[in-house]
């Protein structure tokens, strides 16, 4: 019901096509991945889009694309947060590093969606304005939220900022019978759909090193700490629960569900349904841990990187993106594929003399491109638009954008490197 207040807003911004589709993929989309990940990101634009009456095929492979950036810092940072514990490097100087490593990205990436929906030439002008206006609003916004909040922020202020920039835009471009028609919503309704991610975006920014007093209280309050005997030494864990993204979000969601009128029974039995739908998600990430620990301590990683090192030389850096894009691909995580290639790309670092905290980045900039093409992403862009057994011809549409886009950072990394 409330999903449906918002698509509604959606809908009644504009009647402009490209701005529907930038709007949906771009702004809700990252929002939904920054906020939540998992799939949402894909579903649920792809699903809007068709009930808006796009073609099915298009819904799902503008979504795919649209759901790339964002999910360098999907689901409040967690990627980067993960890359930055596996590699033990600065959260900012990474989060700042995949921001640059992206900038390119964040004007090509809504070029192409509007370009997709609108490929007349007359209206190349007005596309490629509007890339610029919505990438450089991402651009300097993440840019901003990365030096000095850290990785939970940047991709849920950029989408915000980004939704508030179409909208103003497709205000100041609509035609004066759309300027004249009245929308039905209510502000109290349009303000109770959107509190969950309002709330999450609060608790965020009053945890962030923005308020180092609170931030450093927070911190070293109701902390859990853990001993783990590996490889004949100890390893030592803290969890700082009252700023750990993922009890934010669950604190955000549940006082937002209250104040939507959920029931707090229905609550958790949604977070068990949840629990259940991820299990094998749990598994797989757990696996993962395990393996990359076994691979650094066995110095598995260590031989691996020579390997690469002593391969490609003084050009690794331009093929360190696709290491993080085959990781995704064959995940379906960014933070899977951080977790397991991380390490590596920063044992190539020291090799070849290069920046850590850059090639670490360039990992999860790649894995960026992989869920395009993710088969975990397609699966859930077709059940969205219930063109299951349509698949191939959806990966068909979206690989040239994923190659691109890899081929893109990959160079980026190259130059700056």
């Amino acid at each position: 019901e409330k999903m449906e207040i918002i698509k509604q807003q959606f809908a009644s911004i504009s009647t402009d096509k490209s701005i529907q589709v930038l709007l949906l993929t771009w702004g809700f989309g990252g929002l939904l991945e920054a906020m939540a990940g998992f799939g949402t990101a894909v579903a649920i634009p792809a699903a809007i889009l068709i009930s808006l009456g796009f073609k099915p095929i298009f819904s799902a492979t503008v979504s795919l694309i649209a759901n790339s950036v964002a999910t360098a810092f999907g689901a409040i940072g967690t990627p980067v947060l993960v890359l930055a514990k596996e590699t033990n490097l600065d959260v900012l100087h990474l989060s700042t590093n995949v921001v640059l490593q992206l900038s390119v990205l964040m004007f090509l990436i809504p070029l192409v969606l509007l370009f997709l929906t609108d490929s007349k030439l007359k209206s190349l002008p007005k596309n490629i304005f509007l890339a610029l206006l919505v990438g450089g609003v991402s651009l300097a916004s993440q840019y901003v939220a990365a030096k000095y909040m850290g990785a939970e922020s940047p991709a849920i202020i950029g989408s915000i900022l980004s939704i508030i920039v179409i909208v103003i835009y497709g205000k100041l471009t609509a035609s004066k019978e759309e300027k004249t028609r009245k929308s039905h919503l209510k502000t109290k309704d349009i303000l109770n759909a959107w509190s969950i991610y309002l709330l999450i975006l609060f608790l965020i920014i009053l945890t962030s090193p923005l308020f180092p007093g609170l931030r450093h209280t927070l911190e070293n309050n109701w902390i859990t700490r853990i001993s783990l005997p590996i490889n004949a030494s100890t390893v030592n864990y803290t969890i700082s629960w009252l700023t750990h993204a993922g009890v934010l979000l669950f604190i955000g969601t549940f006082i937002g569900g209250l104040i939507q009128g959920a029931k707090v029974k229905d609550l958790f039995i949604v977070l068990w349904n949840t629990v259940k739908q991820l299990k094998k998600t749990f598994i797989t990430v757990i696996c993962l841990v395990g393996l990359s620990t076994i691979m650094d301590s066995s110095g598995m990683i260590a031989v691996i990187a020579t390997a690469l090192a002593t391969a490609t030389g003084s050009l690794y850096p331009l093929f360190a993106p696709v290491i993080g894009c085959l990781g995704t691909f064959i995940t379906g995580s960014d933070t899977s594929s951080n977790i397991l290639f991380g390490k590596l790309q920063a044992s190539v670092a020291g090799q070849i003399h290069v920046s850590p905290d850059w090639l670490s980045a360039a990992n999860t900039v790649g894995a960026t491109g992989g869920k395009i093409i993710s088969p975990q992403s397609i699966a859930i862009a077709t059940s969205a638009g219930n063109q299951q057994g349509k698949e191939g011809e959806i990966l068909k549409a979206a690989i040239p954008y994923a190659l691109i886009y890899v081929a893109i950072t990959g160079i980026i990394v190259y130059i700056f490197s």
